[in-house]
Formats: C-alpha cells, sequence, structure tokens
C-alpha cells in the first residue's frame, strides 16, 4: 500500500482531507504536530516550536548549527513514522524527504483564497480583514519556512504527483480521488521501493548519530552501506574521521562505512 503526503495552505480544508482519505483507507493519519513532539532533542519545547514555524529565518540563528540539527531531527521522526506505510501526512516538508520513493504520493491542495477566508469567518467567528491578514500571515509564514530550510516554493505544481482543488469539488470528491490514485499500481510498494525507503531512514539515523561531531555532516545510505561526506580539511583529522566511522557503524542496519571524498555524489538531507 501507498504513504500520501497532503500540502496544503491553512484553512484549505486539508487537514479535513487528510483524515477522511485516512479513514478510508484504513491508514494512519499524523499531522506534524505529532512529528515535532519527537523533535524534543532541540531542547526546544513544542510551543517554541511550532513559533518557529513562523520564524524559521530568524530563530535557528540564535543556535550553533540550528538549522541542520532541527532538520535532522524532524527528517528521523518523519521518516520512521512513514516507514511501515499505511500512512497520510498532513503538514510541512513531507514530500520533500520522500520525494524519490516511488510508492509515495504526494498531494497538494488547493483552496481559493475567499473560500479560505469564509471558511475561517464561519469556524472562528471573525471578521473578513482579521481573517484575511491571518491567511496572509501563514502563509507568508509557510513560504519563508520552506525556502529557508529547504530551499523549495511549497506552492510549485512539479513537486506534487497530484493537485487538487477543493471548490467545484466537494471535500468527499477530493478525497475519492486521492483515494483512487492511490490504489494505482504505480504507488504500489515494490521491493525496490521498500529499500529506497528503508535507505532514507538508515542515512537519517546515522546523520542524527552524527550531529554532535560534524552537525553538517552529508549522508547516504544504500543498501547498508554509510557513505559519509568527507572534506579534503576533515581528511586530515584521522582521529575525527575514526570516530565518525564508529559512530556511524554502530547503528543498527549499518553493516558497512566509507569515507566519500569525491563531492560528486548527489547528497540529499
Amino acid at each position: 500500500m501507498a504513504i500520501i503526503t497532503i500540502s496544503r495552505g491553512s484553512y484549505s480544508r486539508g487537514k479535513e482531507v487528510a483524515e477522511k482519505v485516512a479513514e478510508k483507507l484504513g491508514y494512519k493519519c499524523i499531522a506534524r504536530e505529532v512529528i515535532l513532539e519527537a523533535s524534543k532533542e532541540f531542547n526546544i519545547p513544542e510551543f517554541r516550536l511550532m513559533k518557529a514555524v513562523h520564524d524559521a529565518p530568524t530563530i535557528f540563528e540564535k543556535f550553533s548549527y540550528g538549522k541542520e540539527k532541527f532538520i535532522a531531527y524532524f527528517q528521523t521522526a518523519l521518516l520512521k513514522c512513514l516507514h511501515d506505510d499505511n500512512v497520510v501526512y498532513h503538514g510541512l516538508a513531507g514530500h520533500f524527504y520522500v520525494k524519490d520513493v516511488p510508492h509515495v504520493l504526494k498531494v497538494r491542495i488547493i483552496a481559493d483564497v475567499q473560500d479560505r477566508i469564509r471558511y475561517l469567518m464561519e469556524s472562528e467567528n471573525i471578521s473578513y480583514e482579521s481573517a484575511l491578514s491571518r491567511i496572509k500571515r501563514d502563509d507568508n509564514a509557510r513560504s519563508r519556512w520552506s525556502q529557508h530550510l529547504y530551499g523549495i516554493d511549497t506552492a510549485d505544481p512539479l513537486l506534487y504527483d497530484l493537485v487538487v482543488t477543493v471548490r467545484s469539488m466537494s471535500v468527499d470528491d477530493v478525497v475519492d480521488i486521492i483515494c483512487t490514485t492511490a490504489k494505482l499500481d504505480t504507488f504500489r510498494t515494490t521491493p525496490e521501493s521498500r529499500q529506497a525507503m528503508d535507505d532514507l531512514v538508515l542515512s537519517a539515523e546515522v546523520r542524527t548519530a552524527l550531529l554532535e561531531l560534524k552537525p553538517d555532516i552529508q549522508v547516504k545510505v544504500r543498501a547498508g552501506v554509510a557513505y559519509l561526506g568527507a572534506g579534503a580539511q576533515m581528511m586530515k583529522q584521522p582521529e575525527k574521521i575514526a570516530e565518525m566511522e564508529k559512530i556511524a557503524g554502530g547503528v543498527p542496519g549499518v553493516r558497512e562505512v566509507k569515507i566519500d571524498t569525491s563531492h560528486m555524489m548527489e547528497w540529499t538531507d
């Protein structure tokens, strides 16, 4: 079965869509709030991490390698939650981390801004001006967050397999379309796609294990072999290289560690 990631703007009914898709398919439904709870190693309470969604360009400047550490913890937690399939995730960056896994259906939900304003006004009993201001603020915050941390524009349709507009279609119509698409052979888990997901999870775990030693470490795992990026300066520190190899080799699932100095590999976060 598939993994489904749903990206959506605020008040576009994406959360409702995600929950109904999960219910119809019998999948687990998770959101970024659940993932962020697993990122406590960043030493910021959850409410501050939630605030960081709005302050991403500035909050991480207060911490040494704050951006790299947060991405590593967030990525590891998210990938572990997605690993076993039959999951719908709605939140930030889900599609980004699993972009090369074939059995992931990446969905973008779009809603007309006037519909979003009306939905927010009715659900929270606020004025048109207040609703418009909040939506603009949230949209800008999400855009800054994605650009600052990942260098992507979440509104780019090329990032997704399916882009659906909640307007002429009802929420139930959108749910039906997503569920039907998820059942296509294209998104069926295969041994190859399972290996790709296993490699992603193990890569994230190795990188997290090495954070304190080298926060900006580049890691890629292929079938149990962990490749660690090392520049010319690091190669002059054999003790540090040996420690990296020891730590990486101690992560369950890693059967061999190799140091890559070519800089020709296409590294991914």
